[in-house]
């Protein structure tokens, strides 16, 4: 096996042990930060959310206190202006999903689907918890979604919500009286829950894993080539010419010209004192003959 075939194979096998495990850490890197934009969106989202839905309370109900006593005015619930707040957001970006999944709701579109409902009985049963993020599949791919609790800590929820007795005529007229009643105070009755779409993110960390990956195995290709040529030129080249003499003299070819020694490495070095046992061995032989003579 020769010097250049030793020197690949150990070049080769250090190359594919750097690709795989600069691969591996990069991957998980690139995976992870993709992640973290898909929660920093779905944050975002959820924070826009409550902020319009604080809105809603401070500076819209009390604007339509009147007009509420006529006929039931949806703009006044903050959840519909947090929900129609998101339905413009869809118009431009439809994958995207904000709802305040309600097990009991007064409006049937914000009853729990069967995953939503799981969600909401997760903070039923840990009433510690103020968050839960996760994924699923759907039909256009994994989505990362973010639930919060909904706590009624307001005892004036309950005048719309307690029972039907009690509650506005016109969110009876509205609604009917046959759902989101029976709420009790401290109660979670539903979740506000966010989807964004985990697919862009994650196609943009693979194109950059997949160009990052071919930027280094051209630089570990860039560098194998560099490296042979050294080894041809300073290694190889010098060392055959060395094996080229030594197979001359040792036939008693005596005159052959002595290598062109050029630099002060170690092969240079090498060369010198091949040289230099060149001369002896002449000196040496040519005395022979003389004494012999």
């Amino acid at each position: 096996m020769g010097l250049r075939l030793k020197f690949n194979l150990v070049l080769i096998l250090v190359t594919l042990l750097s690709l795989a495990g600069s691969g591996a850490v990069s991957y998980q890197i690139l995976q992870k930060n993709a992640q973290e934009e898909v929660l920093e969106m779905a944050r975002i989202m959820m924070e826009s959310a409550v902020a319009v839905r604080s809105y809603t309370v401070s500076e819209i109900s009390p604007l339509l206190a009147v007009q509420q006593r006529r006929a039931f005015v949806p703009q006044s619930v903050p959840a519909y202006a947090a929900a129609q707040y998101i339905r413009r957001l869809q118009e431009s970006h439809n994958e995207y999903s904000y709802k305040e999944a309600t097990l009991n709701p007064t409006n049937p579109a914000n009853r729990t689907t069967e995953w939503e409902a799981d969600i909401v009985y997760h903070f039923r049963n840990n009433n510690a918890e103020k968050e839960l993020i996760g994924t699923r599949l759907t039909a256009t791919g994994p989505q990362l979604f973010m639930g919060r609790p909904i706590t009624i800590t307001n005892p004036d929820c309950l005048v719309c919500h307690d029972t039907p007795a009690i509650a506005p005529a016109t969110l009876i007229e509205k609604y009917g009286s046959n759902n989101g009643f029976g709420w009790k105070l401290n109660e979670t009755i539903g979740a506000q829950i966010v989807s964004v779409p985990m697919s862009l993110p994650l196609q943009r960390a693979e194109a950059t894993f997949i160009t990052f990956m071919s930027a280094l195995v051209a630089v570990f290709v860039m560098v194998g080539i560099i490296l042979n040529l050294m080894l041809h030129f300073i290694v190889i080249k010098p060392v055959r010419a060395m094996s080229a003499k030594a197979d001359e003299i040792s036939l008693g070819d005596l005159t052959v010209e002595e290598l062109v020694v050029k630099g002060n490495d170690e092969i240079a070095s090498l060369g010198r004192s091949f040289n230099r046992m060149h001369r002896s061995l002449s000196n040496a032989v040519k005395m022979l003959d003389e004494t012999i003579d």
